[in-house]
């Protein structure tokens, strides 16, 4: 008898398919309330049932069919619901062929249906973060900086504008498309962020987050293959995630860039991603994922850590930071100005940012003291660090550092 899946199992399931599921749904429902309810409903059933019966053939099909007749029986049971219409609609779903347009895949759908002009630009972001990254509030509290409040406020005031002004959840036209990209390409990044360095939990990767982000990015790059930014930000992804495999040591805990086993980076994928970045420097349409490219590129060129051009990095921070002059921006142009400069130089940039609930800010703040000698402020810094972050690995590696730094 095979064995019977663990909770561990439907959480595993929740996070790969999760936002599958919700997109589905909401194009047949199309009511996102409703919609994730009844997702949230079956994983709530599964929960009860696949301890005893075992995991089903398609675990994504069980979870969207007993999502699906969730959503059914709901509509039946609210007689005074104005929509009951949508009952029949969904009794019929399987006998109605597809709908025409030029995105054809739920969730890079939902996407760009929730990327609507009339939501402000934070508000789809964290909407489209919540809805099909299956994100938590927290986790896109801490992706945007904010209170966790404000985030949710914006999640409730995003449903209620898509709901009030009865934005339709269809397939936009080719010609809404740019107008809604920046938003797009901000919401498939942060995805692949919170994937590579998870804000929480006790794995500093969630590759399911990684690989659903590639995915997503590269039909955006078949999608609309003559937009720079789109092929930058794949890039991005791509060179990024070409690290993985030597980002994390065997018992799971950070290695930091510098002390990465090279031979471990997947060459396919640093190959597929120079390629991109050239074919962005060849239009001439510099952006800001496409400099990021570029700065990631110029890391996978380096044989060794010593062996980094930064004074080129630096340079490419410098072009990126016009366009995006943001206290991020500057805090990683900061860590390039330390192996130009030296660590006084980063340090002084780094003390008016003051991005005080970012744990990053704390920790390269503290390694810059530490370089220069000023333990016991490095060592508060790292306690500042340390306080302002949940994952695991993260937690565990500034600890070393703290422990280090007090001895």
């Amino acid at each position: 008898m095979p064995a019977l899946p663990a909770s561990g199992d439907v959480e595993r399931v929740f996070r790969e398919e999760y936002g599958r599921s919700v997109a589905v749904l909401v194009r047949v429902l199309g009511d996102i309330d409703l919609a994730e309810e009844a997702v949230q409903d079956a994983f709530t059933t599964a929960l009860e049932r696949w301890p005893d019966t075992g995991l089903p053939p398609s675990p994504a099909g069980w979870i969207i069919t007993t999502a699906r007749n969730r959503a059914i029986d709901r509509i039946r049971r609210e007689a005074s619901r104005a929509d009951r219409h949508v009952q029949a609609a969904l009794l019929h779903t399987r006998d109605r062929p597809a709908e025409e347009g030029p995105v054809h895949d739920d969730r890079l759908r939902l996407i760009f249906t929730c990327c609507h002009p009339s939501l402000a630009t934070p508000a789809q972001v964290a909407l489209t973060l919540r809805l099909l990254g299956g994100l938590t509030t927290p986790e896109i509290a801490h992706a945007f900086l904010v209170p966790e409040p404000t985030l949710a406020q914006r999640i409730v005031r995003a449903k209620g504008k898509i709901r009030d002004a009865r934005i339709p959840y269809r397939i936009p036209y080719e010609a809404d498309l740019p107008d809604r990209l920046q938003a797009v390409t901000g919401v498939v990044y942060l995805i692949f962020n919170e994937g590579y360095a998870a804000s929480s939990g006790e794995t500093l990767i969630r590759a399911d987050l990684c690989a659903e982000a590639v995915r997503l990015g590269r039909l955006l790059a078949e999608l609309m293959p003559h937009e720079p930014e789109v092929l930058g930000l794949l890039a991005l992804m791509l060179l990024t995630e070409s690290r993985r495999p030597a980002r994390t040591g065997a018992d799971g805990g950070l290695v930091l860039l510098a002390d990465q086993d090279r031979g471990l980076w997947d060459r396919a994928l640093i190959d597929e991603g120079q390629s991109l970045v050239r074919r962005c420097l060849r239009r001439n349409q510099p952006g800001p994922y496409q400099i990021q490219a570029a700065i990631s590129a110029v890391h996978s060129d380096a044989p060794t850590a010593a062996a980094t051009d930064w004074r080129q990095i630096l340079r490419l921070y410098d072009q990126l930071l016009a366009l995006d002059p943001s206290g991020v921006v500057a805090l990683n142009r900061a860590v390039a100005l330390a192996e130009t400069e030296g660590p006084a130089a980063a340090l002084a940039v780094v003390e008016g940012l003051g991005l005080t609930r970012y744990h990053l800010f704390h920790a390269v703040r503290a390694d810059l003291l530490r370089r220069l000698g000023r333990n016991a402020e490095s060592v508060a810094a790292y306690e500042e660090a340390l306080a302002r972050t949940e994952n695991g690995p993260e937690r565990d590696f500034l600890g070393q550092r703290l422990r280090a730094g007090s001895a």
